[in-house]
């Protein structure tokens, strides 16, 4: 009879630890949002380093597209903007340390880092491919044949621009500011760069605009996470599709990358 009760007193303990964990389990979920709601303050890491995602400006403030973007996510949540400077290494540790809630950081999705963080819907374009004057004829790999294009030397876009169009003559330079020059004196017709670098080459106005013209390889940004952070998630992605819906995004992406953001984002 004695044996009986103890079992039953341990199977009514591992019970109650179920229940208690289920609960803690949820209450983590709900934490950063219910943090952010209760407190009225959206921690966001962002790069300061990194035009023209995230930079200083003249007036010492933080600009860029994904200051910008860290701006959409906090009137979203109806919450007090703090951004937190972060650099490639520290970004991801900020975030599953709870230094900050979201990491908004030029942050490209990988299998490595979905293992300890979760992502949004994609909010910018970033990727490689082949920009040239709006009177240059090409949207595709084949197009290029009998075209000159420059690029960076052992560059990702260089190596598969190679692979991807064998009739094309590719003018190699040893870095970007030199492939940028050759763009920009008519050295070279088309550039396969990145689509940071168009924009930086766009900023300065030069006569010959680099436009797009097709993708090499696509890497969106997202927003980052910490695991199980659900409902937050849901408010982050519900607030990146209605600023595409409403052109918000469009707008950033016309603003600091010179270009309409890709339909196909």
């Amino acid at each position: 009879m004695k044996q009986r009760f103890i079992g039953r007193a341990f199977a009514a303990l591992v019970a109650a630890v179920a229940v208690v964990a289920a609960t803690s389990s949820q209450n983590a979920q709900a934490d950063a949002l219910d943090t952010i709601t209760k407190s009225g303050v959206l921690r966001v890491a962002v790069p300061e380093d990194y035009p023209p995602f995230g930079s200083v400006g003249t007036d010492m403030k933080p600009q860029g597209y994904d200051i910008d973007m860290a701006g959409v996510l906090a009137k979203s949540l109806n919450a007090k903007l703090e951004l937190v400077p972060v650099n490639s290494a520290n970004r991801i540790p900020y975030l599953t340390t709870n230094k900050v809630d979201l990491v908004i950081s030029s942050l490209g999705k990988t299998p490595e880092r979905e293992k300890v963080i979760d992502f949004s819907q994609a909010y910018a374009p970033y990727y490689q491919g082949v920009f040239g004057p709006a009177d240059v004829k090409v949207a595709s790999p084949a197009d290029l044949t009998g075209k000159t294009v420059g690029a960076t030397r052992g560059a990702l876009e260089e190596v598969a621009l190679t692979q991807m169009a064998p009739n094309a003559t590719i003018k190699r330079f040893d870095d970007n500011n030199a492939t940028i020059a050759a763009f920009l004196s008519g050295q070279v017709e088309l550039i396969a760069a990145g689509n940071v670098v168009a924009a930086a080459i766009i900023a300065k106005k030069p006569p010959r605009l680099p436009e797009p013209k097709f993708v090499i390889k696509s890497s969106p940004c997202y927003v980052g996470l910490n695991k199980n952070e659900t409902r937050l998630l849901e408010k982050v992605n519900a607030a990146i599709a209605n600023a595409r819906h409403d052109g918000t995004l469009d707008a950033i992406s016309k603003k600091w990358l010179g270009q309409p953001l890709p339909a196909s984002l």
